[in-house]
């Protein structure tokens, strides 16, 4: 059972959103930040990513990869500190959970065509949807990790209710009855710590979820 879990890049909207949701249901928490902890987090490891060692995710349960970078010239750390992360847990019984992207999901039962791929997808968010698509890819091919990339909807709301409830699929990209695809970072956290504590150990290991209202 899952009782002690870090965050990493935890001062991010999803990421305090997460390290909240473990907190109040009785998770213990590291928040893995570059400087001042802003979370509800019990411990604090104050650390870059990139500097991140086997010994200090050693003991955890689980690890919640709540990285992101938008600029032009860092998208390819989605990559790097997906690499860097699997290295280091490469062996071990801990989880790696990664708050992903939706431009991954595919559009087509052939997995054939993303979201990212199709007419009508912003042309701002293209470089960002690729850079996450092919870090998901890379991330893929490692068996050594016990790995879950989780995507939230496409209108991915900080400031959204938090309901209590979501829907859980799978590689595809689906939307509600109204034909919306949307989810709040509340509920979102709510998946996540679901997956952690609720889900079988072995559920969702080395697969792509994601999460809707």
């Amino acid at each position: 059972m899952t009782k002690n879990i870090a965050v990493i890049a935890a001062n991010g909207k999803s990421g305090s959103a997460i390290v909240q949701e473990a907190v109040n249901r009785g998770l213990s928490v590291t928040a893995i930040v570059r400087g001042e902890n802003k979370t509800a987090a019990q411990h604090v490891l104050s650390k870059d990513l990139f500097d991140l060692t086997a010994a200090d995710l050693a003991g955890f349960d689980a690890v919640v990869d709540a990285f992101g970078t938008w600029a032009p010239e860092t998208l390819h750390q989605h990559s790097d500190s997906l690499k860097h992360l699997a290295d280091i847990l490469s062996g071990t019984d801990t989880r790696l959970i990664v708050v992903g992207g939706a431009g991954s999901l595919y559009l087509d039962a052939a997995h054939t065509l993303q979201l990212s791929q199709s007419e009508g997808f912003p042309e701002a968010f293209k470089p960002l949807a690729t850079a996450m698509g092919e870090s998901l890819a890379e991330l893929r091919e490692r068996s050594d990790v016990k790995w879950t990339y989780v995507s939230p909807a496409t209108d991915f709301q900080a400031d959204g209710p938090r309901t209590g409830s979501y829907v859980l699929t799978g590689e595809e990209f689906t939307t509600n009855a109204a034909g919306e695809s949307a989810i709040s970072y509340a509920d979102y956290a709510i998946a996540i710590v679901d997956e952690l504590s609720a889900a079988p150990a072995d559920e969702h290991i080395g697969e792509r979820v994601s999460v809707r209202w």
